[in-house]
């Protein structure tokens, strides 16, 4: 490999990485017009047993599930990458700890070990996007929560106002 390919290899795995993270960012912050900015068109997405269809649909499944999620927090842990060309495949490990109703009037925290199992593509735009996610659970745990408040996001989240850079705003990077 030419040191120009092995940069180029380079920038399309940190690239790929960011992507992954904004998929986290997206659904941590309730932000649906990110997510959509992040497949492909033609893209699936698979969830275990909650979703398997369209990625366009799988954005609005979130969308409507947002309201009742009291706190949401995708950690990624381990990423692996390979690049070849245009396509690139990968698969992230991620701790994801969720607060949603329990059904009978309280509170549970979901408490789940991930494996996203993704395939990527590079658009004619030179951005990097999933082209397919397969997720599974590795180890999912759920407990009642007796104090949801203190997991509460409080007011505006910081990150907007704070930080400058587009990467950190609301909705799509375009």
């Amino acid at each position: 490999m030419t040191d120009s390919a092995a940069l180029q290899t380079l920038i399309d795995k940190d690239q790929i990485r960011e992507l992954g993270m904004l998929y986290s960012r997206g659904v941590d912050r309730k932000d649906a017009a990110l997510l959509r900015t992040l497949y492909t068109a033609e893209a699936t997405d698979t969830h275990g047993d909650t979703f398997d269809g369209p990625a366009d649909k799988y954005v609005d499944f979130l969308e409507q599930s947002f309201p009742y999620m009291r706190y949401s927090g995708h950690h990624i842990c381990n990423h692996l990458i390979s690049v070849d060309g245009d396509t690139g495949e990968g698969e992230i490990y991620a701790l994801a700890w969720h607060i949603i109703p329990d059904g009978a009037g309280g509170w549970q925290e979901d408490f789940m070990t991930v494996r996203y199992i993704d395939r990527y593509a590079k658009g004619d735009d030179g951005r990097w996007r999933f082209a397919k996610r397969v997720v599974t659970y590795d180890l999912r745990a759920r407990r009642p929560l007796v104090t949801p408040e203190d997991a509460e996001p409080r007011g505006e989240d910081p990150s907007y106002s704070v930080l400058a850079s587009r990467l950190f705003a609301a909705g799509p990077r375009i």
